[in-house]
């Protein structure tokens, strides 16, 4: 039941408004003056106020700030005696939902608290999305327990408070894109879009269009404006890196197709696999840019230098393809993770996750075992010296270790 908070001082006239709404369905509640009105909002937390403009104790337009900074939720229709045109301009730059003349609008009360309880409702719902995002990419989800791990989060904590660039390397797999999330839901942007490009993924002209946008008409297949993002950073293209840098620096780009610059506020985290001071050496990346990126650089450390963290990843992968697959697992072998804790993890906590899975589907009961395992890992356990060992087996493992970096992706390992 949408609850409804009415704060007037004309007793009679409030309480025939009540009546009438809560008729409809709604849970009332009543106040006389901004005071109470304000204690009442705490009190049973309203889907919608109805708030009357010429208060005992205030005004109802500056009153709606103070509503909506103590529910951001709720929302906020104002009653008036006398309307007029500023009131209502200023009512609905200080978050109002509606402002409306008593007597003339009666008719329109019902249907504009109908919409407003709808809004109020949808508002709650992003609100529980964005603590559940919040919860679900926080700090403290991170697995791990090995010094270099803590470290890196230690300074990601710290940085996150910031508006500074950020700049996460570390080989592929190793989680930037969740340390990327972990400091955008930890900062003050929490509330705004987090969005994640992949350079690499992107012809130059796309990813120009991408990240700056373009005016209609202004190459072949630009059929209408396009707003870009800016309204992995080592596979930028040179010609864009230079446009980016102006974007860091003065906040400001130019569309393809445009004259005029386009003005944004964003904060950017880049993150790459490449060694950027290897590749300003070899002409592929500007060292201005990285020295801008780089303010304050985190670098990720590989699952193959903190084995400590696998029986946790373990645990927790498997929960959550447990939670999918519909099964149960209850116990985890010994020589399952002894196994895992020798293998070089190329691939790093993602091609973890891939042998995890697969794991689970060899699973035939409720613990995963050492037979679950892909044969190179029964192998490297059980196999010979490496004296002993023929060219031909040596490059089939190695075949077989490249192929599970990937996914599989027999394209992407060659």
């Amino acid at each position: 039941m949408a609850k409804i908070l009415i704060i007037d001082d004309e007793q009679q006239l409030r309480g025939l408004l009540a009546r009438i709404i809560s008729l409809e369905g709604y849970d009332v509640t009543e106040a006389a003056d901004c005071a109470s009105g304000l204690k009442a909002l705490r009190r049973c937390d309203p889907d919608v106020v109805l708030c009357d403009v010429k208060l005992p104790d205030g005004n109802g337009v500056e009153m709606v700030a103070k509503i909506k900074e103590a529910a951001p939720s709720a929302e906020v229709i104002l009653l008036t005696a006398y309307g007029n045109i500023p009131d209502g301009v200023q009512a609905i730059k200080n978050g109002a939902f509606d402002y409306i003349t008593k007597g003339d609008d009666n008719n329109k009360i019902l249907p504009l608290l109908s919409r407003a309880v709808e809004k109020a409702r949808m508002q709650r719902r992003l609100a529980r999305i964005d603590d559940s995002l919040s919860e679900q990419h926080s700090f403290d989800r991170i697995i791990g327990r090995s010094e270099s791990l803590r470290r890196a989060v230690e300074l990601a904590r710290k940085v996150a408070a910031t508006d500074t660039s950020v700049l996460l390397t570390g080989e592929t797999g190793t989680g930037k894109e969740v340390f990327a999330q972990a400091i955008h839901h930890a900062s003050p942007r929490a509330r705004e879009a987090f969005v994640a490009v992949n350079c690499s993924a992107f012809s130059k002209e796309l990813l120009e269009s991408e990240l700056f946008g373009h005016r209609a008409g202004s190459f072949t297949g630009a059929a209408k404006d396009k707003k870009g993002l800016f309204e992995e950073i080592g596979e930028m293209p040179a010609e864009l890196q230079a446009k980016l840098l102006r974007v860091l620096e003065s906040g400001e780009f130019i569309k393809i197709g445009e004259t005029r610059p386009t003005r944004v506020d964003v904060r950017l985290i880049a993150a790459t696999n490449r060694d950027l001071e290897r590749e300003i050496a070899a002409g592929g990346f500007r060292g201005d840019l990285f020295f801008r990126l780089s303010v304050f650089r985190i670098q990720l450390p590989p699952l193959a230098e903190r084995r400590g963290d696998i029986p946790e990843y373990v645990r927790f992968f498997a929960a959550q393809f447990a939670a999918k697959m519909g099964k149960r697992i209850d116990t985890i072998d010994d020589r399952y993770i002894a196994a895992l804790e020798r293998h070089p993890w190329l691939g790093n906590v993602r091609e973890l996750r891939n042998v995890v899975e697969r794991s689970m589907i060899m699973a035939d009961g409720n613990s995963l075992t050492f037979d679950c395992l892909a044969p190179e890992f029964h192998t490297a356990v059980v196999g010979c010296a490496p004296d002993s060992l023929t060219l031909e087996d040596l490059e089939r493992r190695h075949i077989l270790r490249v192929l599970d970096h990937p996914g599989g992706n027999k394209a992407e390992a060659a």
